[in-house]
């Protein structure tokens, strides 16, 4: 009896303390998020998606606004249609002109904004929503995008708070993209260094001498296999020579 309340104890205990790590762990996974797909290199071109989850029971996720940072504007923006979502591109002048592509731009997207058409993210679901972006500034280790996400029930979270080095994860932190070390044509595939060649062409040389010392110690080897196989069938003859003569004096 006496163990069965033990064991019983023990089991509440363990539930109580799965309930308290998920509702720890909860808000985690609930924050507004983005992520490159592929790999987002400094001054290289790459699409983006703002995850979306819907942390609420009672109420859906109707409109979403993500603004560009203004310290590191980006000369061109574009979004990807989202099926059931209107998308509103805003456009703002820049205090210092982009240079792109040898031409000169005044003005930049600052603010895109997604509207559901109809019933949005509803509650037990998330939502991606993709950007093009480029090209990507090369004096910065990591871009940071402030949202805000609107619910069916007029509820607004800011998620805007930027993540200090060293301190604990803000309540609300901004989707923040790292950024990957600029490769040299900047668009994911860096060019050969100097004696690059010269190496291959070394490598192919001692693959060459590998390979024909192989072949020599093959060779070798097919000979050694060889002879020792005529030899094996001279023993095997003479053995067998041997024994007919032995039987023939028993016999005799």
């Amino acid at each position: 009896m006496q163990v069965s309340r033990t064991t019983t104890r023990i089991a509440a205990a363990g539930a109580v303390a799965a309930t308290a790590v998920l509702a720890l762990s909860a808000p985690a996974f609930a924050h507004v998020s983005v992520q490159p797909e592929g790999v987002a290199a400094k001054g290289g071109y790459a699409v983006v998606d703002f995850k979306v989850p819907n942390e609420r029971d009672n109420a859906s996720t109707t409109k979403l606004e993500v603004n560009l940072p203004a310290d590191h504007p980006i000369a061109s923006v574009m979004p990807q249609p989202v099926p059931g979502w209107t998308v509103k591109v805003t456009k703002s002048k820049l205090a210092k002109p982009l240079t792109m592509h040898g031409e000169k731009i005044s003005e930049a997207v600052t603010k895109v904004t997604w509207t559901a058409d109809g019933k949005g993210i509803e509650p037990g679901y998330f939502q991606k929503f993709p950007l093009s972006l480029g090209a990507l500034p090369e004096d910065t280790d990591q871009l940071v995008f402030k949202a805000l996400q609107t619910y069916s029930n007029k509820e607004v979270v800011r998620w805007i708070e930027v993540q200090q080095k060293g301190a604990e994860e803000p309540e609300n932190p901004a989707p923040t993209l790292e950024l990957a070390a600029a490769t040299d044509d900047h668009h994911g595939t860096q060019a050969a260094t100097p004696g690059t060649a010269g190496a291959a062409s070394d490598d192919k040389g001692d693959k060459t001498e590998q390979t024909a010392a192989a072949t020599d110690k093959s060779g070798g080897s097919d000979t050694t296999a060889r002879v020792l196989g005529i030899v094996g069938i001279v023993v095997g003859a003479a053995g067998v020579a041997y024994g007919v003569l032995a039987g023939r004096r028993r016999t005799a």
